[in-house]
């Protein structure tokens, strides 16, 4: 058998590295996508490794993950869960936890009101209340000015938002204000992995913070999200709602095959309500709880992925300079973007706002990218709450008014990939095509 399995692991190694081998690209005629997972043989050889010892839910891989990642956050702790959207959720929801913040419905949670729809979703789907405020450019952040603002104005007790693109906003501003207004902070890692501000890795500021696996982000398992969290309460609570709502805080592969447990105590009286039975601590439930976890496979691929960080950030940040390049020729027509003093981001992507009195639209110029097969993307929702599922919620007219920059880009903003796919000739063949359509601009066609 283990001559068989290492028979089938070379021919997984062979195929990948011929496949690679012989793809090409041609321009004009392939697609320059923004984003896609960055893989060789080693996540395929990884993953049929886990498929074929037949362990499928989360066990070994799964809770060594979990310990190399939180320390990537600059955590103590973590989890991993089944989507960067379900970490958000699962962030929120622990804090109306008894054993944490006990936090009540229509508790306060300052956030902006642009960006990715599953930044603000939680803050509904607990039934907390959301308190709006503008963003800035370039860097599409949320204005801090007008944050303090709606402190001074609200009982606010909790400040969530995501760094913008990798991009994250004046941190020491941040925590200033989380000191003086007691706040907690829920940071929205997404799109921000191996970032730093100030040295620190981003996810280390706030008192826990998400991040995604989906297939465009920074690393991939397919799907897949974390929480990074800064001890052990918080840790078992936010388990027990990714578990169901489960009791049990035992870890890995031992924990579902020990009669006792990890803990020694499997097999107690659990239940406060009969205080003499015996209760398998396996089904006592403590929380609420949700089923939000991955499988094994996708911690095995995950594993692969996570030695990659540091060439996947080489690779998006040296395409980000790439594009800057390009469009700084251009800079009369965009707002361009630009590193937050003190951070170094791992890009997600190259954001690009459509300066007032430009003799282009948005749509035109996404429209041309995109006729000559560039990928392009609006910055996400726009000004989330101008979205459809949200109409019953605002005055749209007023929403528009209240929030400028939110409205501007809306109709105005979008980005081009910076994933390590992308490569020299793609970039070289993006400048060509935005050479064309300005020049196109200027000749009045």
């Amino acid at each position: 058998m283990d001559n068989e399995l290492e028979q089938i692991l070379a021919l997984v190694d062979s195929y990948v590295k011929r496949k690679e081998e012989e793809k090409t690209w041609v321009p004009g005629k392939d697609w320059v996508y923004y984003a896609g997972p960055y893989f060789n043989s080693d996540e395929y050889i990884d993953g049929v490794k886990t498929l074929l010892n037949g362990w499928l839910v989360l066990g070994t891989d799964g809770a060594r993950f979990e310990r190399k990642f939180s320390k990537l956050m600059g955590k103590e702790k973590g989890l991993l869960t089944n989507s960067g959207s379900s970490s958000n959720l699962l962030m929120m929801t622990a804090l109306t936890s008894r054993k944490l913040n006990n936090f009540p419905k229509g508790t306060k949670v300052l956030t902006p009101i642009a960006g990715f729809p599953t930044t603000i979703n939680p803050i509904f789907q607990v039934g907390f209340e959301p308190v709006f405020v503008d963003i800035e450019l370039p860097s599409l952040n949320l204005n801090l000015e007008q944050a303090e603002e709606a402190l001074k104005k609200h009982d606010i007790k909790v400040i969530t938002f995501a760094h913008v693109l990798g991009n994250p906003p004046n941190m020491d501003r941040v925590m200033e204000l989380v000191k003086k207004y007691d706040l907690v902070l829920l940071e929205d890692c997404c799109d921000a992995l191996a970032g730093t501000y100030d040295g620190k890795p981003l996810g280390s500021f706030g008192d826990m913070a998400s991040c995604s696996f989906y297939p465009a982000h920074h690393i991939t398992m397919g799907e897949g999200g974390f929480v990074a969290v800064k001890d052990k309460d918080q840790e078992r609570v936010v388990r027990s709602f990714r578990d169901w709502g489960r009791g049990c805080y035992c870890v890995g592969e031992k924990s579902n095959l020990s009669e006792t447990g990890v803990c020694g105590k499997r097999f107690s009286c659990w239940l406060k309500s009969m205080p003499k039975k015996v209760f398998d601590h396996k089904y006592v439930y403590e929380e609420i709880g949700y089923n939000l976890k991955p499988i094994e496979l996708q911690a095995s691929i995950g594993l692969a992925q996570i030695k990659k960080i540091e060439e996947i950030k080489t690779r998006r940040n040296n395409n980000f300079d790439n594009l800057m390049k390009i469009f700084k020729k251009y800079e009369m027509y965009f707002h361009l973007p630009e590193a937050t003093h003190k951070s170094d981001p791992n890009w997600f992507a190259f954001p690009l706002t459509i300066r007032d009195g430009c003799p282009f639209t948005r749509d035109q110029i996404c429209a041309f990218l995109e006729s000559n097969k560039i990928q392009t993307r609006t910055y996400f929702g726009g000004n989330v709450m101008l979205q459809p599922a949200y109409s019953h919620l605002v005055n749209t007219t007023e929403l528009i008014k209240e929030y400028p920059v939110a409205a501007k880009v809306t109709t105005d903003t979008f980005f081009l990939g910076t994933s390590p796919v992308i490569t020299k000739d793609k970039i070289d063949y993006i400048e060509s095509v935005v050479g064309l359509f300005i020049k196109g601009v200027n000749s009045g066609k």
